[in-house]
């Protein structure tokens, strides 16, 4: 029995000898080199669109999730109207510095008509009461078309609501100097002002 034994740990020996002689030699190990990460970009191979059309196309991604990639597949038109629709975009989906930043590359006319069109895409939001999402934008207006009285409106009145008394007086301020129909508008700008004991 031993020498069974014997004669299969000689066996197995050999095996391993001629498959550790019969494997090729290590080679020492290049660094592979790495290359960055950079998302892929699909050519927009479409019709060229004008602002309003390329916003058509994008509204339902002006969202805070979905916006930075979808404008990755397709940025809107490199001219005013596309810089002002972009930009009232990434404000619809919360990305103020984004928005800010897009109209910043515009000259000093062409920005407060294109915060103009910001206000109009998001004028329905604030008409909606969502006071968190329409105070920035609203401000956002306001830093670069100070003159829009409605801008200041719903500015003031989402900072009343969320107990930004300072910003709420000073934009309801300005409202009133602009706006001068004794009207709904009006009243609620002086109840709010009333109620922060700034007038």
């Amino acid at each position: 029995m031993r020498l069974l034994y014997s004669l299969g740990v000689v066996y197995v020996g050999l095996c391993a000898a001629l498959v550790w002689r019969g494997r090729p030699a290590p080679t020492p190990l290049s660094p592979v080199p790495s290359r960055p990460i950079v998302p892929a970009r699909a050519p927009h191979t479409g019709p060229v669109l004008s602002g309003p059309e390329w916003f058509q196309q994008m509204k339902p991604f002006c969202n805070p999730v979905e916006v930075e990639t979808r404008v990755q597949w397709q940025p809107p038109p490199e001219t005013f109207d596309g810089t002002a629709y972009g930009a009232g975009c990434f404000a619809l989906a919360g990305k103020i510095a984004r928005a800010r930043g897009l109209l910043e590359t515009l000259s000093g006319g062409e920005r407060a008509q294109a915060a103009n069109i910001v206000f109009e895409l998001a004028h329905p939001v604030a008409d909606a009461g969502d006071d968190q999402s329409a105070g920035p934008i609203m401000g956002l207006v306001v830093e670069f078309s100070p003159r829009n009285y409605m801008a200041l409106y719903h500015a003031g009145a989402s900072e009343f609501a969320l107990g930004q008394g300072d910003l709420a007086r000073t934009h309801l301020r300005q409202f009133l100097e602009l706006y001068q129909s004794a009207d709904g508008w009006r009243s609620n700008a002086i109840s709010m002002l009333d109620k922060l004991g700034a007038r």
